[in-house]
């Protein structure tokens, strides 16, 4: 969806004009041309941006660090720190340029929109979470929902996809949607079973080949289907084996479910306009054979900055004798089946966590099992650090191919400090592709709400009613042109810039944008004396009353980028 909304930016046109107020007298066409098609660019600046949080032993975000503290190093080669500076949490105000700017309309300015900059997608996967388990969970996710600041967006999903509430801030919709949870298992007639295999058995059984596993279902399928008569044992194996093959296409089936709609969460979430988590509210699931799913999922996590943090909802758990849990069938009084059963429920109990910590790991995010303070669990992942550090760093001799390079971050200075941080980034795929990979940039920039200020550019926002319903917002960008880098070539001074402006609802789906690249060769008289105020861009959106987010974009074609929020509330 987020790929689709940048494509279809050129499809939008944009009412642009160098206004004569800042740009006279002008420059001639052959000095400054526009044009509505992508620009290729000159990619010589790879910057690579670490989002660092450091914790102390407490688990208070530590935010008293200098950037000569940290050391950071790419595929185990140390990298110089080129970008740093420390971010506090907090709800964005509105920008002063988010007011009414109606020279005609009098009336009193509404009160200015809080901007979303955190977006938390709760996904409950109802396919594995039995009832005990999701009512503490979802009590507790009521009350951490209902806590939220006016600058977050949450939504609720479930891996069955039979609820779904989308992005918003209304409290009430969210908890119709928390109230609408129900375990939604895709296998199973919840009639106990003889014997009892769970995917985990099944698995060891069929593709594991594992005769310990084989003889602990067997000695159970002889006491409950033939009262222990060992001259059933082949019928009982039988009945072992098809029980396994069961366990095992129903598994598999379950767990393909759950994370192809982990993956297109991913895919929604990374559309959103700011920080953007996904918490997983899961009981663990096995997954022995989809984990080439499990990868797109965490590369595609990964390229987008979007975190994965998961809530084991088993909380602090135990494995009864003889089975996974205290409801779990006992079809057998065999001391030395229920001892195995126990053991292999033990060993499923810890890989279907796996999963869990893996995405979490992978994708900075945190894991939080062992707990029955379902409310602490919800608190510590989906709540942003009161501190962190960005470090920025331009790699050297960067190969175009598509590798993935770990990263590493520490302290210069050891100190009883826990350090997160993204694990990687991957490199462009090839040289012909680094246009595409400018576009990534512009396009990563977009759907954040990190300010960045590589070039002098500034924004304004104003609205004017065309009617009583319908409205136009104008989006002005203000470029110091004098202060931006140029390369001269043939006694020129050569720059492109491609401005992207793009319009989001309050709750920060994608509405509109536009694209614009402005080609500079200018004269050193025009950039000394005719440039001297900058130039200024303006894009028209058609819009009606309602709160709006504003996010502009503007690279150069050295790699340099600023973007800039504002927001507009039309009554």
């Amino acid at each position: 969806m987020r790929r689709f909304a940048f494509l279809t930016f050129c499809a939008f046109f944009l009412s642009t004009s160098m206004l004569a107020q800042t740009a006279a007298p002008s420059a001639s066409q052959s000095e400054i041309s526009q044009r509505d098609e992508s620009a290729t660019f000159r990619v010589n600046v790879n910057l690579v941006l670490v989002r660092v949080v450091v914790r102390d032993a407490h688990g208070d975000a530590v935010g008293n660090l200098k950037k000569e503290d940290f050391e950071l190093f790419d595929n185990r080669k140390p990298q110089t720190i080129t970008r740093f500076s420390v971010d506090i949490a907090r709800g964005l105000p509105a920008p002063a340029n988010a007011s009414k700017t109606n020279p005609e309309d009098t009336s009193t300015p509404p009160t200015p929109l809080s901007m979303p900059d955190r977006y938390i997608a709760y996904l409950f996967d109802d396919i594995h979470l039995q009832f005990g388990d999701l009512a503490q969970v979802r009590a507790a996710a009521d009350r951490h929902l209902a806590a939220l600041a006016s600058t977050d967006r949450a939504a609720i999903f479930t891996t069955s996809g039979k609820t779904m509430q989308d992005f918003t801030d209304d409290r009430v919709k969210l908890k119709s949607a928390l109230l609408a949870l129900r375990p939604n298992p895709i296998a199973g007639s919840g009639i106990a079973e003889c014997p009892d295999v769970s995917y985990y058995l099944g698995d060891m059984i069929q593709n594991k080949n594992d005769p310990q596993a084989l003889q602990a279902a067997t000695q159970e399928a002889l006491d409950c289907q033939f009262g222990g008569d060992q001259r059933m044992q082949l019928q009982a194996q039988a009945l072992a084996q098809t029980a396994a093959m069961r366990a095992v296409n129903e598994g598999n089936h379950e767990t393909q479910v759950s994370l192809q709609t982990l993956e297109g969460i991913v895919r929604r979430v990374t559309a959103m306009p700011g920080q953007r988590t996904i918490l997983l509210v899961s009981p663990g699931f096995y997954n022995p054979d989809d984990l080439f799913r499990e990868d797109n999922i965490m590369d595609r996590a990964l390229h987008s900055n979007v975190v994965i943090s998961a809530l084991d909802a088993r909380g602090l758990y135990t494995v009864a004798p003889g089975g996974l849990n205290i409801d779990s069938p006992v079809n057998t009084t065999n001391a030395s089946v229920m001892g195995l059963k126990s053991q292999y429920a033990s060993a499923s109990a810890s890989v279907d966590a796996d999963v869990l910590a893996e995405l979490a790991s992978a994708t900075g995010g945190s894991f939080f099992h062992n707990s029955n303070d379902f409310d602490a669990g919800f608190r510590k992942l989906a709540a942003p650090p009161e501190y962190s550090y960005l470090l920025g760093f331009s790699p050297q001799n960067l190969k175009a191919d598509g590798s993935f390079h770990t990263l590493k971050v520490r302290l210069k200075q050891p100190q009883k400090l826990a350090l997160q941080a993204r694990k990687g980034y991957f490199a462009p795929k090839k040289d012909e592709q680094l246009a595409d990979q400018a576009k990534q940039d512009i396009e990563d920039a977009l759907f954040s709400q990190e300010e960045l200020h590589d070039l002098p550019v500034d924004l304004h926002t104003q609205f004017f009613m065309a009617s009583d319903t319908d409205a136009k917002v104008a989006v002005l960008c203000h470029v110091d042109v004098k202060h931006i880098r140029f390369k001269k070539l043939d006694g020129r001074n050569h720059n492109d810039l491609t401005i992207v402006s793009a319009l989001f609802d309050r709750n920060g789906n994608y509405l509109q944008g536009s694209e614009k690249v402005i080609e500079m060769r200018l004269k050193d008289e025009t950039l000394e004396r005719k440039l001297g105020s900058g130039i200024t861009l303006k894009s028209d959106f058609d819009v009606k009353p309602g709160s709006y987010l504003v996010r502009l974009v503007v690279r150069d074609g050295e790699g340099e980028i600023s973007a800039e929020n504002g927001a507009v509330e039309i009554p």
